[in-house]
């Protein structure tokens, strides 16, 4: 049984601005394995959130191929198999801490008592047990994306895509976050891409990879 759980292959996409064609990747390649972390850094405007979009499925590449677990596009439901944490957490503002990490599992079924459990579980493994009836208005930044996180975790994903997780904290609050975030995806055995401009975040993943001119290395 192959243990890779992504696998992207001269993957191709392009922008048309006015009468110009604009490669913004030019024949990405890409393997994830089981339980590990990649980081993908690159200059503002190289397409890492491009990509990340590519690899969530949110968008098709002009060329190539995206699969997952070597199922295909076609293969697992994509939200049993991943989960994604942006930097602008896209909770919903009239929903508590519990509703909005419940929200993964209606993706599904309507959530009963396990789903409940699992979801106060999470959010207690971040640190926001105490915060579970809180709106996301009385929510800090960092708390919000703590929930994000705890929502990306909740189908227990085989791999969870973050696109700058932390550009919306400050230094400390996103330190503690990509810690936290690097802690969870390793004791549960969940693959983790982190899409970031930050070195030194970067450089706590297993491997990682730059993003330069449309191509990944």
């Amino acid at each position: 049984m192959s243990n890779v759980v992504l696998s992207a292959h001269d993957v191709r996409k392009t922008y048309l601005s006015g009468d110009r064609r604009i490669e913004v990747l030019r024949g990405v390649n890409l393997e994830v394995h089981r339980g590990e972390s990649i980081s993908i850094r690159g200059e503002s405007g190289s397409g890492k959130s491009t990509l990340l979009h590519l690899l969530a499925g949110l968008d098709a590449p002009d060329a190539g191929t995206v699969s997952w677990a070597g199922a295909g596009a076609g293969g697992e439901r994509r939200a049993d198999f991943l989960g994604m944490v942006f930097q602008s957490f896209y909770l919903i503002p009239e929903l508590d801490a519990l509703q909005n990490v419940l929200m993964a599992a209606r993706i599904r079924r309507a959530p009963g008592a396990a789903e409940r459990k699992r979801a106060h579980d999470l959010l207690a493994r971040v640190g926001l047990a105490e915060r579970a009836a809180h709106l996301p208005m009385q929510l800090s930044g960092g708390e919000r994306q703590r929930v994000a996180v705890a929502r990306a975790l909740m189908n227990s994903p085989k791999l969870v895509l973050a696109d700058e997780p932390t550009g919306n904290l400050d230094e400390h609050t996103g330190d503690s976050m990509i810690e936290m975030l690097l802690t969870l995806c390793r004791e549960t055995g969940t693959a983790l891409v982190l899409v970031t401009h930050n070195v030194a975040h970067a450089a706590k993943t297993q491997r990682q990879a730059f993003l330069h001119d449309g191509v990944l290395t």
